[in-house]
């Protein structure tokens, strides 16, 4: 596993998935704190699947699957 290209897109894919639910929560009428709060803690556990994925594809068409060799 390339581990700093997994964490780069980790906090992309956070970013995105957590602003996707927050929007939603929002136009929904889930306006208040502990909706909000679920909306991040979901976009948090969301985008840990959505960054093993992009890593792994992007690591299988770099070749670099491995990360840094030391």
């Amino acid at each position: 596993m390339n581990w700093p290209l997994f964490s780069v897109i980790y906090s992309m894919a956070a970013t995105v998935t957590i602003g996707i639910f927050m929007i939603g929560a929002l136009v929904t009428g889930f306006n208040e704190i502990p909706h909000i709060q679920m909306a991040v803690g979901l976009g948090f556990l969301v985008a840990i699947p959505a960054g093993l994925f992009l890593t792994k594809k992007i690591g299988s068409i770099t070749g670099n699957e491995e990360g840094y060799k030391t």
